[in-house]
C-alpha cells in the first residue's frame, strides 16, 4: 500500500511539473506572437507550432486567445514583482535604493528585449484595456516610496512622483523599445551584449541621479 501510494503521489508532481512546463513553453511562445503582432494579428496555430504543442493544448489550459493574452501580459508583472519584494529597500539610502531598481528594471529587460514591444502593441491596438487589469501600480508603489522617502530626507529635490517615475522608466526602458531601430543606422553594434547593458545601466544612474539630486 505505502509504495503504491508513493508511485501515486510521484505520478501527480510529475505531471503538475510537466503541466507548468507546458503552460511555460505556451506563454515564452506567445509573448513573442503577441509582441509581434499584437492581440488582434496573433494566430493561436502560431503560438501552438511555436510551443510545439497541438492548438487543443492551448484551449486547454487558456481556453482562448484574450484569456492567454491576458496571461502574457501579467506575467512580467507578477515576476518583478516577486524580485522586488524580495529587496529590503527601506534598509538603504534613497539614492542606493534607486540604484537597485534601475539595476533590476534594465537587468529584465535585458533578458525580455520583446517585452518592450508587448507593452507597445497593447497601448497601440487596445489603449491599455488589458494593461490596466495588470495591478503594474503594485509595483510602481517599490519606487514611488523611494522617490518620496528621498525627498522627505533632503536626497532628491522636489519632485511629482509619478512624473518622476514616468521619465525614470522611460530612461531605463526605452533602450530596448528603440533597438530594433537603431541597429541598422549601426550594425557593426549589438546593444544587447552584456557589455552594453552594462554600460547602458550605469548611464541611465548616472543620468537619472543627476536630474533628481537636490
Amino acid at each position: 500500500m505505502v509504495g503504491r501510494s508513493s508511485k501515486r503521489a510521484a505520478k501527480a508532481v510529475r505531471l503538475v511539473r510537466d503541466a507548468q512546463a507546458t503552460q511555460q513553453q505556451i506563454l515564452d511562445a506567445a509573448e513573442q506572437e503577441f509582441a509581434r503582432n499584437g492581440l488582434k494579428g496573433a494566430r493561436m496555430s502560431a503560438i501552438a507550432t511555436g510551443a510545439q504543442v497541438t492548438s487543443a493544448t492551448l484551449h486547454y489550459y487558456f481556453e482562448n486567445k484574450e484569456n492567454l493574452y491576458k496571461a502574457v501580459l501579467q506575467r512580467p508583472v507578477n515576476e518583478v514583482q516577486a524580485i522586488l519584494v524580495q529587496q529590503n529597500f527601506d534598509a538603504l539610502a534613497p539614492e542606493a535604493a534607486l540604484k537597485q531598481m534601475i539595476r533590476i528594471a534594465i537587468a529584465n529587460e535585458a533578458a525580455n528585449p520583446q517585452r518592450q514591444m508587448l507593452w507597445f502593441q497593447e497601448a497601440s491596438q487596445n489603449q491599455g484595456a488589458y494593461f490596466k487589469e495588470c495591478h503594474v501600480l503594485a509595483l510602481h508603489k517599490h519606487l514611488l516610496k523611494v522617490l518620496e522617502r528621498g525627498m522627505a530626507e533632503g536626497t532628491f529635490r522636489p519632485l511629482k512622483p509619478f512624473l518622476a517615475l514616468t521619465h525614470i522608466l522611460s530612461v531605463c526602458l526605452f533602450y530596448f523599445t528603440v533597438h530594433e531601430n537603431w541597429k541598422h543606422l549601426t550594425p557593426e553594434v549589438d546593444r544587447l551584449t552584456s557589455e552594453m547593458i552594462e554600460e547602458h545601466t550605469e548611464a541611465a544612474i548616472t543620468f537619472i541621479l543627476a536630474g533628481i539630486r537636490r
